[in-house]
Order: C-alpha cells, then structure tokens, then sequence
C-alpha cells in the first residue's frame, strides 16, 4: 500500500494552486464574465462546454460530465493515481510530497511478474546511458549520435544509452541484481541459448532507444547497429512481450500528450527516429508506431486527445503507400486527417538534415495537405494523362473522395482542378460526379431500410431523466454540502435511500469518508474516489441548486419520490408474475398476488 498523504499537505497544496494554471497548460481557455471557457479535453466538441471557476476552484464540463478540482483534473488528464497527482500539483507550488515508487493504482493493473520486467528495463537503460556518457567503449556510440545532430542535454532527455559488444555483460548484471533470467527472457532483454546452457544479452554493440509506455515506464528499447556492414538488421527491436505489444505502443505518447491536448493536434510518424529529429525542429506532439502499421489500438488512444491528426511519413513509395492506409482508417473513424507530404525520397530526418529544422515545421507541419487534397495527390501518383485509361482510372478514383464528406465550395474547388489535370470539362466532371451522388445515395437508403428497426429501437432505449433520477441527484446534492443529512438518513431509513447501483455505491463512500473527515467537502471527497464515471456523477450532484431555506422539505421530497418508485417497481414486478400464474393456471397464486398488489397501491398513496 502507498502511504497516506498527510490531509494537512493536501489542502496547503489545494490552496495554493489555481485552477485555470492548471488546466491552461492542457486547454485553451478564454476568460467570459468570472468564468473561463475551452473545448473540453475528455471529449471531441466544437463549441466550449467546459468551463473553470477560479470562486469554486473546479472544473465542470456542461457535454460529458466531467468535473472536479486540480488534482483530479490532473488524474483523469494524464492518467495517474491522486497520489502522483498531488506530486506532481505540489511541485507546482513549492510543496515537495514524498510518495511510494509503487503507484496507488492505475487504470489497468500490472502483475508482479510485469512490475519486475519494466523494473529490470528501468535497470538496463540506466546501465545502457552510464556507458555511453561514462565510457571509452561508448565513445563510438556517442560520437554517431552527435554526428547525426543529438546534443548531449537530447541524448539525457530520451534516455540514449549504448550496448556492449560483449555477449553477456547485462545478463550478468541481471542475475547480480537478482532478477529472474526466465523472466527477462520473456521480456526480451535476453535470450536463451539454443543447447539450453545459458543465456546471453539480446542487444549487443547499438545505440539503444528506450520505448516507454503511457506513463513513462519502460517497457522495450530499439538498437540501431553502428556497424551497418555486416548482414544484422540495422534497427533490432524487442520482442512482443507481456508488457510490450507494438500494435498498441505509441512512441512518445507519454511526453507528448500534454502538448497535443494543448495544441489540439499530434503528428503520426512511421518511427520513433522521425520523432526525435522532429524534436529538434520544436516539433514536440509527435509520436509514432513502432515498425507496426497504425491499428485501432492506435486510433484509440489518439481519439481520447485530440481529434486532429497530422500524418507524416516518408516521401518514398512505401511511405505514400503508408499515408494512404492510415489516412483513410483516420478518416472512417471521422477524425480530421491531414497528411505533411515531403519531397520524393525524403524521410523527416532527411529532410532536417537537407533543409534545416525551421523550414521543417513551416514548410512541412504547418502546412499539410486537406485529406481529399492528399488522396487526389495519391491517385494522380505515376498516372500519364497521355494514356486514355489513366485519365480514366484517375477521374473516377479522384471523384471518389468528392462524394461525401466535404462542402459544396471544396468540391467546386477539386472539381477544378481535375478538370485542369484532365482537360476534362467541369460540366462533365459534375454530372458524372452526380451519378455516383445517386448510385451512393441510393445504396444508403437500402442499408438504412434495413437497419433502421435497429436504430428506432436504440432510440427508444435512450433513457430520459426521471423524476426519480432528479430525486436521487438532488439528495446527494444535499449529502455532499451537509454531513448531517448523511447521519439523519442513517438513523431514521430502514432501507436503502438510492435505487441506482452508481449513487448507492458513492452513498457507501460518503460514508466512509465523513468517518474520517468529519466535515462536508465535495472537492476532497471527488479526489478518494477513483473511479472517473462515479466522480463525474459527483460534480454534476455537486453543482445542482438547492434551497438552504427549505433544505428539510427537498429532502424529504426526494426520499419520498425514491419509496414511490420502489413501490411502482414492486407493482410492476408482482403484475408480471400476475401474468404468469395466470398462463401457468395457477390462480390461487395469482390472487395472492393480486391481493399484494392492492395493498401496494395503498402504501403508495401514504407515501
């Protein structure tokens, strides 16, 4: 168990941090009247509903929920325990809060067995940089890495280190240091030799890239070779393991989340070099996969940040190959996909190298090409308008990227231009284009006559706000701003005063927590709870209106709404088996029933 964090520190830290800093490093707020308003970072929206209150010190987001104070702002954003949370706040503001190496929790528990391989890769890129910073041997590391732009203060940053030529070294030093030898197998560090005598080291004589998880742990490295005369493969990954899984790995997300939430963008580049030269050129929202294609594991975590995606891939044929796939996988999931094109034969780092890192990000970054714009680029590639089949071939994939999708001016605009490419008229080109609208559009309808039972059924299931749902908000309302409502309804309700498993649950938590706090304090009480969806149920009780001057009658309203719909449910319950006795004739039960249910309709009238 992490160690308690003295309550007094928390609420010095409280104290003195200010919300709208907090959060202006993520999102871009805009000050309206004694609020500040943004786009909110949990969900993709276009108009502000997310809202900080510097009176209050809490944010509160109008479209999905989200709500709480800095700390928890600072859970949910980054994905961290509240004891790392309240760390990381404290340094903020000069407060130095010791916790444990082992976090609270996180999202998705490690095992033991998992905790010791990122250890043992903590332990490895540690050793690795010691020799390529302290030693003669890393000297020739070194020095590649500086020759090809990496500045010393870069090579700390990311972790750089070098491997020995030597078969054993770090196996030795793994078994001085107590690790399984089975274990850093599994996890790639090694590799048992094939006449099962031993084991030797995986990564021998590269450079060595550390590949970290969501939050920052370690978990596989990649070794570019220096010596790229023999026939080893010049980068050598780590394997697929239990805490390393290339389809779902994105390289640098940890560092760069932060400022793809503030900038509302991140670039996807093909490898994780690509990101560190774009480093260089003050590009700091890349990332990249890892020697994998974009997968929907991918796409997720990007969708969680930012819903505006910046492809930039090598200028060669793979590359544009490359663009393609992951630029319509990014479109069908509707994210707004650009694509950074560079020069034929360029990758990223090329391009610095050639053109300097300014001319990078202008030139290339800032101004990538619209996701039709690119596609038309893609399918006039290695077309000769000479050919009477090309000019066909074009004209109907590139019509393909007009149909849906885009503005009446934008289609104009393309429309235009394949016109120019093909000498093809503009009237021509928008009845054919026309055609297609039709063929789709009836394909469309179709589908949606099938499906359509579907979706007036998922509509119909979308559930309304009750009045006992309001009941049970209002209730907690009053719960979380008065301590004694808490202790009244424990002494005089013999049952439950919530029916919804969610309020019941954070019921039982308020509990527990004025147990040992004493006093009424929502913004605390959201911080213990770690679960988002239960926090967010919190905030939006936490900002209902009550009336302090008839306080005892809303609560007593309330609690007799949640009795009625038990009793209702009670009702409907013994109905339904009412109905079955009946089929099954059995009718001296179904009278018995019927008889409950008469004197529920009397108990409901009391109410």
């Amino acid at each position: 168990m992490a160690q308690k964090i003295p309550e007094e520190i928390i609420e010095q830290i409280r104290s003195k941090a200010d919300i709208v800093d907090v959060v202006g490093d993520f999102v871009q707020l805009t000050k309206r009247g004694r609020n500040y308003f943004g786009l909110c970072p949990f969900h993709g929206e276009q108009t502000p509903s997310f809202s900080v209150s510097t009176d209050k010190q809490i944010f509160h987001c109008f479209g999905c929920g989200a709500g709480g104070s800095a700390i928890t702002f600072l859970m949910d954003i980054e994905n961290i325990s509240f004891q790392e949370a309240t760390a990381k706040l404290g340094e903020r503001v000069g407060i130095h809060v010791e916790i444990s190496s082992t976090p609270e929790h996180h999202t998705q528990p490690i095992s033991p067995e998992e905790g010791r391989m990122k250890d043992a890769h903590a332990f490895a890129a540690e050793y690795y940089q010691h020799l390529l910073l302290n030693t003669e041997e890393g000297e020739q590391g070194l020095n590649y890495l500086l020759q090809r732009g990496f500045t010393k203060e870069e090579i700390e940053t990311n972790g750089i280190g070098y491997s020995l030529p030597h078969w054993d070294s770090l196996t030795q030093l793994l078994t001085r240091k107590g690790f399984s030898l089975e274990e850093m197998e599994q996890c790639g560090l090694i590799i048992k030799r094939e006449d099962g005598s031993g084991y030797f080291d995986r990564f021998r004589s590269r450079v060595m890239f550390p590949i970290r998880d969501e939050q920052g742990k370690i978990i596989a490295f990649s070794g570019r070779i220096l010596d790229s005369g023999g026939e080893d493969a010049k980068y050598l990954n780590s394997p697929e393991s239990p805490i390393f899984h290339k389809g779902q790995v994105l390289y640098n997300l940890d560092q760069a989340r932060p400022i793809i939430r503030k900038e509302r963008n991140v670039v996807l580049f093909e490898g994780f070099m690509d990101v560190l030269s774009a480093k260089r050129a003050s590009v700091f929202n890349g990332v990249a996969t890892m020697g994998t294609a974009l997968t929907m594991q991918h796409m997720t975590k990007l969708k969680r940040l930012t819903d505006h995606i910046i492809v930039c891939y090598d200028g060669d044929k793979a590359g544009w190959e490359a663009a393609r796939k992951a630029a319509e996988m990014l479109h069908a999931e509707r994210i707004n996909v650009e694509v950074a094109v560079l020069p034929t034969g360029l990758d990223p780092d090329e391009y610095i190298q050639q053109f300097g890192p300014e001319a990078f990000k202008e030139k290339v970054i800032s101004e990538p090409q619209a996701y039709v714009a690119f596609m038309l680029m893609y399918v006039r590639r290695n077309k000769n308008f000479q050919y009477q089949n090309d000019v066909l071939q074009y004209v109907d994939e590139a019509l393909n990227y007009l149909v849906e999708g885009i503005s009446l001016i934008e289609k104009e605009l393309y429309i235009k231009q394949i016109s120019m490419d093909t000498n093809i008229s503009e009237e021509t080109l928008q009845l054919q284009l026309r055609q297609k609208e039709a063929q789709i559009a009836k394909g469309s309808k179709r589908i949606e006559q099938q499906v359509l039972p579907k979706t007036e059924q998922l509509t119909l299931q979308k559930k309304k706000i009750t009045a006992t749902d309001r009941a049970e908000r209002s209730l907690l309302a009053h719960m979380l701003h008065n301590i004694d409502v808490v202790d009244r309804i424990r002494q005089e309700e013999s049952t439950n005063p919530f029916v919804r498993d969610d309020y019941m649950a954070i019921y039982i938590h308020l509990i527990g927590f004025y147990e040992e706090h004493q006093k009424a304090d929502y913004q605390r009480f959201a911080e213990v709870i770690g679960d988002r969806e239960l926090r967010k149920i919190i905030m939006e009780a936490a900002l209902v209106e009550r009336d302090p001057n008839h306080a005892e009658e809303e609560i007593s309203d309330c609690l007799k709404q949640v009795k009625k719909f038990r009793i209702e449910q009670q009702i409907q319950d013994k109905n339904h088996a009412i109905k079955e006795a009946e089929k099954m004739h059995d009718m001296r039960s179904a009278l018995q029933l019927s008889q409950e249910v008469i004197d529920l309709r009397k108990s409901l009238s009391r109410v």
